[in-house]
């Protein structure tokens, strides 16, 4: 027998942990060389893992929602086919062992109804065991109530199980008990029909208001669990500002409908979030402190001169936020396209964690949502973020007269340690200008 260890590799740049999705192999299996081992999540992205080698699966190390340390033993393999089943240390490391590169699968390696009753642990905690089922037949129980209003209820001679609750979960109220008492039935008084339509909540799909339970708990897992680590690290250690604008963007809209379908763009989704992608962009150019960010470990603010732009993109995983390389260097066709492949691939699930690396400033749009503005939190290693509410006609004053105008509010968040309100007001009237008037900003630079 000669048995290898397989450490989990980054699949990242510098990532430390990655959680284990699925297995796609058991122990005793024979395995060749690249066949898929399993599904691991990290970064807001699924990866498969490929075997590093071909042989029997001796060990696995960890369960579906473990998150294991990178260079910890993943699996353990018998090279030479022996079929042995000693189990590795599971804490035994081999830096030095081969990894292979990654292969992205995307999201939607695991159902969310699996993922949503999963046990999520740390290694080395006990599994949960699920509760037991009663079989013993269910009695009858007295309707459900608090204790004053069953005493008010008695005070004044009604059978409180006589009634009909239209509190929650049929709740009987102090209403129900009055509604008795001056004689009018609480049958005929109906609460709000509740939507039967499910919704997501950071990736996970949510049973309507009417069809689920009293309470739901989500497991702190993959986009979410990515979530909650660098909102909290960006909220508590970045010093947070904001400054607001209100443009006229009726030139912007006039701009892209005189472009759809038209040469060039005719096969290209054109949007005005090309438009303003664009103008982010040659703010950074005009004002270079706004595409900075924060060394805490070299107590210093490094400026960079390339744009990489992160667009938020909602997805059935949950949101995420891939960045367009280079997104200075890009003209506007070049823009549109490089935004409609970010969307296509978000959308489908195979965005990479390299894709999500090293964004310098983030453009997240509510508008779609039909909302008016917003104040975002910036992702983690940049120095602003611009929120862009939905494009609406509004009353707008043009010449000292009222006149109908296409507007949109914008709200840059940036880093306070460095960003100061001048910079970033002056960045963002900029911006404004840009997307007032932007066949002139496009030609003149």
């Amino acid at each position: 027998m000669s048995e290898v260890l397989f450490p989990l590799p980054d699949v990242g740049e510098g990532l430390t942990e990655a959680e284990i999705v699925t297995w796609k192999v058991a122990v005793g299996d024979t395995v060749t060389l690249n066949q898929p081992l399993c599904d691991i999540e990290t970064a807001k992205a699924t990866v498969e893992l490929p075997s590093p080698y071909a042989g029997v699966i001796v060990a696995l190390n960890g369960q579906p929602g473990d998150i294991i340390p990178v260079g910890d033993t993943l699996v353990t393999f018998d090279v030479a086919g022996t079929g042995s089943v000693t189990a590795a240390p599971a804490t035994e490391k081999k830096p030095d062992a081969p990894a292979r590169e990654a292969v992205l699968v995307g999201y939607g390696v695991a159902n969310d109804e699996s993922v949503a009753t999963r046990h999520h642990r740390r290694r080395g905690s006990a599994p949960v065991s699920a509760p037991a089922t009663s079989t013993a037949p269910v009695s009858s129980v007295a309707p459900r109530s608090t204790p004053p209003v069953r005493l008010y209820a008695k005070q004044h001679g009604i059978a409180i199980d006589s009634l009909r609750g239209t509190g929650p979960d049929g709740l009987i109220t102090r209403h129900d008990v009055e509604a008795a008492i001056s004689g009018t039935s609480t049958s005929a008084i109906s609460a709000p029909s509740a939507p039967s339509t499910t919704t997501r909540l950071s990736g996970y799909e949510l049973a309507s208001w009417s069809s689920g339970p009293a309470e739901e708990r989500i497991p702190v897992r993959g986009v979410l669990r990515s979530m909650v680590d660098s909102m909290t690290k960006s909220a508590f250690t970045a010093p947070h500002a904001a400054v607001w604008l209100k443009v006229d963007a009726t030139k912007t809209m006039e701009l892209i409908a005189s472009l759809k379908g038209r040469g060039a763009f005719a096969n290209v989704r054109l949007s005005p979030l090309t438009v303003i992608a664009m103008a982010v962009c040659d703010g950074a150019r005009h004002f270079p402190g706004i595409n900075s960010s924060f060394d805490d470990v070299a107590n210093e603010v490094v400026v960079r001169r390339r744009v990489n732009l992160g667009i938020a993109a909602d997805t059935p995983r949950g949101l995420i936020v891939p960045n367009i390389k280079g997104a200075d260097q890009l003209d506007l066709l070049s823009m549109a396209r490089a935004l409609n492949e970010l969307v296509d691939v978000a959308r489908a699930g195979t965005t990479t964690v390299a894709a999500m690396s090293n964004t310098t400033l983030t453009i997240t749009n509510v508008g779609p949502m039909g909302v008016d503005a917003a104040m975002p939190i910036l992702p983690p290693g940049t120095g602003g973020i611009l929120a862009v509410g939905q494009v609406a006609k509004t009353p707008w004053v043009v010449n000292d007269e009222i006149v109908i105008r296409q507007v949109v509010e914008l709200c840059l968040s940036f880093d306070h340690r460095m960003i100061d309100g001048a910079t970033a007001s002056n960045y963002l009237a900029h911006v404004g200008r840009f997307l007032n008037d932007p066949a002139a900003a496009l030609l003149a630079g």
